[in-house]
């Protein structure tokens, strides 16, 4: 058995900024279930939201949120989370983050502006601003003495006085897969962090890397966790779309600079759908999009910056412009072929503003917690900086607990299971479950599109915990469970809401309600 004074499940930018944070003052064990860098964080292009510039304000960026989350943000959580916005920036720089610069601004940075923004606030790393935070920070974090870094292992549970037989609802650590020396390991700590990102692979097409598969929100869900406004998935409106590419990414900023959405005929439609054209939050744009491919029966729409100097092109999208170069595009003389993509988990674990889920000893933080800061959706580079703003509170908050008595902790029983004689269920149900979410819970839904999604995840629910009740666990049928778990989550909130609003637009409800409510879910 491993034993910490804190585990940290995900080591994306939420988890980094907490073992940091915590680092110099406990013992902290961070499991990641590929390598350091695979999580979501390093794959964000955009940058982060921060009021920066003497010309912005907390207020305009605390407007900015309300007005895309499609009043349902906790207006406390937003306020907090945007004030303490120049404050993490600032501990970015002075680890060392390679920002661009822009020396005739008074910030001395370069900042770009995104959908559903009123200023130029997203401080950025080129095009790559997710790769240079993480890689920044992760060197810090493979020379502390105080993280022990545990690279592929997949948490399977988190261990909870339920599980052991014990009074009350505290969480005591995890089990956890070395898929390295294929054996499961007990891990226990005074406090644990779920950090392990959203579950964009639930759906068929996604910009998600292939670990966003809804770990930490199911784990958290089986463990007692009260979860909230899993309805409102955010499918980002440009993913290139071409047959040698796995779902690549074009960044908001694109647009912010003033890229236009046209159809095949070259026909810009953006301003017949909202009157802010091609900065309208992304919401509204994936559903223009979605509208115009099926009325034209389109397999896609084109992005087109073509019109800007190349040199700006390349200097402000490098990574765009190469990787669509290599797929024989080249954005600086043509459009590029774009499409919707299921991008961002807005609900979550619920927390509070010190990342605290309601069983004790037990945080969320990022994209798999539930702040109340994206509301029904979630103003674009507003992720970065909650993983920033947040994980730091949890930090602070756990410092200033005391130490408990561990009780304890048995070790992982697998007597009663054997090898797998094929897997071929794993394959299948995960193919289903994806095909089913894309086809009946995606961006425009019914109610009975979402029951029959429901009534298939109810199917595939029980095949899937027979397979792993028989079973030695892996990877895979890991990440299935949890999938399937998730998927019912998101499921069951869509049924739930009466109406349609930001994320979340039902045929059957068109209408938006004079009061909106968060969406909650509890365990019995």
């Amino acid at each position: 058995m491993l034993k910490f004074d804190v585990l940290i499940i995900g080591s994306g930018l939420a988890g980094m900024t907490l073992a940091l944070h915590l680092a110099e003052k406990r013992k902290v064990g961070l499991i990641t279930k590929c390598d350091l860098l695979d999580g979501s964080s390093s794959y964000a292009q955009g940058g982060i939201a921060a009021v920066l510039d003497t010309e912005d304000s907390v207020e305009e960026h605390i407007r900015d949120t309300l007005i895309a989350g499609g009043g349902i943000c906790n207006e406390n959580t937003t306020r907090f989370i945007v004030e303490h916005s120049s404050e993490a920036i600032n501990w970015l720089i002075a680890l060392g983050v390679p920002f661009t610069r822009d020396e005739t601004n008074r910030t001395g940075y370069h900042l770009t502006r995104e959908g559903g923004h009123s200023h130029r606030r997203i401080i950025h790393a080129a095009d790559a601003t997710g790769a240079a935070v993480t890689s920044t920070l992760g060197l810090k974090i493979r020379a502390h003495p105080n993280i022990t870094l545990l690279e592929e292992h997949i948490a399977i549970d988190l261990i909870t006085s339920r599980k052991l037989g014990i009074d009350g609802k505290r969480c005591f650590g995890a089990y956890a897969l070395d898929k390295s020396a294929d054996a499961v390991v007990s891990i226990a700590a005074q406090s644990t962090i779920i950090a392990s990102g959203g579950a964009g692979k639930v759906y068929l097409y996604t910009t998600n890397p292939n670990t966003a598969t809804g770990d930490g929100i199911a784990m958290g869900w089986r463990a007692g966790c009260s979860v909230g406004n899993m309805e409102f998935i955010q499918f980002h409106p440009t993913t290139l779309y071409h047959s040698h590419s796995e779902s690549f990414l074009i960044s908001e900023a694109v647009r912010g600079e003033g890229a236009i959405l046209r159809l095949p005929d070259g026909t810009r439609f953006m301003p017949q759908h909202d009157p802010r054209a091609e900065l309208a939050p992304r919401d509204i744009v994936a559903r223009a999009i979605d509208f115009e491919m099926k009325r034209h029966g389109l397999d896609c729409v084109h992005l087109d910056i073509s019109y800007k100097p190349a040199e700006f092109i390349k200097e402000h999208f490098p990574t765009i412009y190469a990787h669509c170069l290599d797929l024989g595009i080249d954005i600086t003389r043509e459009p590029i072929p774009v499409v919707p993509a299921a991008h961002y988990t807005c609900g979550g674990l619920i927390t509070d503003l010190k990342g605290r889920t309601d069983v004790d000893g037990l945080y969320a933080v990022g994209e798999a917690a539930c702040t109340g800061l994206h509301g029904a959706n979630r103003l674009a580079s507003n992720s970065l900086l909650e993983c920033l703003v947040i994980g730091k509170a949890a930090a602070e908050d756990i410092i200033a607990q005391r130490d408990i008595a561990l009780p304890a902790i048995p070790d992982w029983d697998d007597s009663r299971v054997t090898d797998p004689d094929e897997s071929v269920v794993i394959s299948h149900n995960w193919d289903e479950l994806r095909r089913a979410m894309w086809d009946y819970v995606g961006i425009v839904r019914t109610n009975k599109r979402l029951e029959r999604a429901l009534n298939r995840i109810k199917l595939l629910t029980e095949e899937i915990n027979e397979y792993y009740s028989h079973f030695h666990v892996s990877n895979d049928l890991i990440e299935l469970r949890n999938l399937v778990q998730t998927a019912e989550l998101i499921v069951r909130s869509a049924l739930a809401r009466k109406e349609s609003r930001g994320l979340h637009f039902s045929r059957d409800f068109p209408d938006t309600l004079p009061q909106g409510k968060e969406t909650v879910l509890t365990p019995e």
